[in-house]
């Protein structure tokens, strides 16, 4: 058996050989996941999201947003930053049931590029927009049974709601239909667009089919309605039911004095 000193410095050198080890491995692993893209680190895919947002945005437009994955549940009302004073603040609340087509609503109006697949909301997602002098908050809230209890929560804030109906799904239009209506209940004036959403199917029922279906003929004649046949798709930007039609009426909506 060797001496202790020399053990002791085995030792140390074998300490130092894996610990210098693992940091590299760290490092491999760190640079391989964010080289494919899988969304293992969340922090560098919502980063990188972001910065494709800002990169892609049109001219004039400037876009910042918040992770949705990081609110499981909306907890109240979320705050929103303050405005620049040059800067007018604008909120608009993007709703309708789960499957709707509410996610992929929000990425176009913000961003024209191509998407295989756009992961549903659980809690919300929120993007900001800047343009004509204008700052715009686009709050989606998830639109599953547990989380519809969340929504009138929100509508104090809101400038303009953007309810999104699946034109597709007949089997939830009665739902569908009566979740709005009593979102709409207690806030007579507040302005609608609703989105008769993916006409890029063939099945899908037609704008004037679903006023009848959700019974808009109903609501209030003091406020501000529009029915808007949307597809939410990269094929479906440059057609007559793209969703940047949408982001033009908003435009103008919130332009309002």
């Amino acid at each position: 058996m060797g001496p202790p000193g020399a053990l002791r410095e085995l030792t140390l050198a074998l300490g130092a050989a894996v610990a210098a080890l693992g940091s590299l491995l760290f490092i491999a692993v760190k640079i391989y996941f964010r080289g494919t893209g899988t969304g293992t680190d969340w922090d560098g895919w919502w980063e990188r999201e972001l910065r494709e947002l800002r990169d892609r945005a049109p001219p004039g437009d400037a876009v910042r947003g918040t992770d949705p994955r990081r609110d499981s549940r909306p907890q109240g009302p979320a705050p929103h930053p303050p405005a620049s004073p040059q800067l007018d603040w604008r909120q608009v609340l993007v709703l309708g049931l789960d499957g709707a087509g509410k996610s992929s609503v929000l990425h176009y109006i913000c961003s024209q590029t191509a998407r295989d697949s756009i992961a549903p909301t659980h809690g919300f997602n929120s993007a900001q927009l800047f343009v004509e002098g204008m700052e715009m908050d686009l709050l989606e809230v998830g639109g599953s049974q547990n989380l519809r209890s969340y929504w009138p929560h929100y509508l104090s804030e809101a400038h303009v709601l953007v309810f999104v109906v699946d034109s597709v799904d007949r089997s939830r239009l009665l739902t569908a239909r009566q979740e709005l209506h009593a979102l709409l209940a207690d806030e007579p004036r507040l302005p609608l667009v609703v989105l008769a959403n993916k006409q890029d199917k063939s099945n899908a029922l037609s704008a004037a089919e679903l006023r009848e279906e959700l019974a808009l003929h109903t609501l209030s004649g003091q406020r501000e309605l529009f029915l808007l046949p949307t597809s939410a798709t990269w094929d479906s930007l440059s057609t007559a039911t793209s969703v940047l039609h949408v982001k033009s009426l908003l435009v103008t909506l919130l332009s309002q004095p």
